[in-house]
């Protein structure tokens, strides 16, 4: 029997050898690097979203709370908890609930209403001054900076079209998944 030969080409470099187990071939090597692009984005976003409200307030707040803060004012509207978790795409009621008794006791969210159904969130004077400051320093600062690049509206239009189109597949796997979960024993 003789040995099978070395399909690869001659000039790739071992350090260059971007194959692991979950990018077994090209296109699962393509999935891989946008995974951990999106991951790294999420998180270079997280500390984005922390340092600019630093900028603006003395309230350190995670990449979600500060997510739930604009989202709360967002139209001006008041919102509830079942909104901000559809908006968020989140599931975790006792953590959202943690984040705004985090930014009610910080004076910018406040609740009303009462009852399981009758309770909304909306931006307390201090919260809609915050949200503006924070929207004054991300157009000097980010929108700024993605203005000198070329085309950079397309890129990202496309940019959210995939990311919309790829949470719509995690969500369905994510549901397929679950039905194959192991017994823990």
């Amino acid at each position: 029997m003789t040995p099978k030969k070395d399909t690869k080409p001659k000039s790739t470099s071992k350090a260059l050898d971007r194959s692991w187990h979950l990018s077994r071939s090209p296109g699962e090597l393509d999935l891989t690097e946008t995974e951990f692009a999106l991951m790294r984005a999420y998180e270079g976003f997280g500390r984005w979203q922390a340092e600019c409200l630093a900028a603006v307030v003395d309230f350190a707040a995670t990449g979600p709370e500060n997510a739930l803060l604009h989202i709360i004012r967002m139209n001006d509207r008041p919102k509830t908890i079942k909104d901000l978790a559809h908006l968020t795409n989140r599931t975790d009621i006792p953590n959202i609930q943690y984040s705004l008794r985090k930014l009610i006791k910080a004076g910018l969210v406040e609740r009303q209403g009462s009852g399981r159904a009758g309770v909304t969130y909306s931006v307390t004077p201090a919260g809609w001054k915050v949200t503006e400051d924070y929207a004054d320093v991300r157009d000097a600062l980010l929108l700024e900076a993605i203005r000198s690049v070329p085309d950079f509206s397309e890129r990202l239009s496309q940019a959210t079209h995939s990311l919309e189109l790829l949470t719509g597949i995690y969500e369905q796997v994510a549901r397929v998944a679950a039905t194959h979960r192991r017994s823990s024993r």
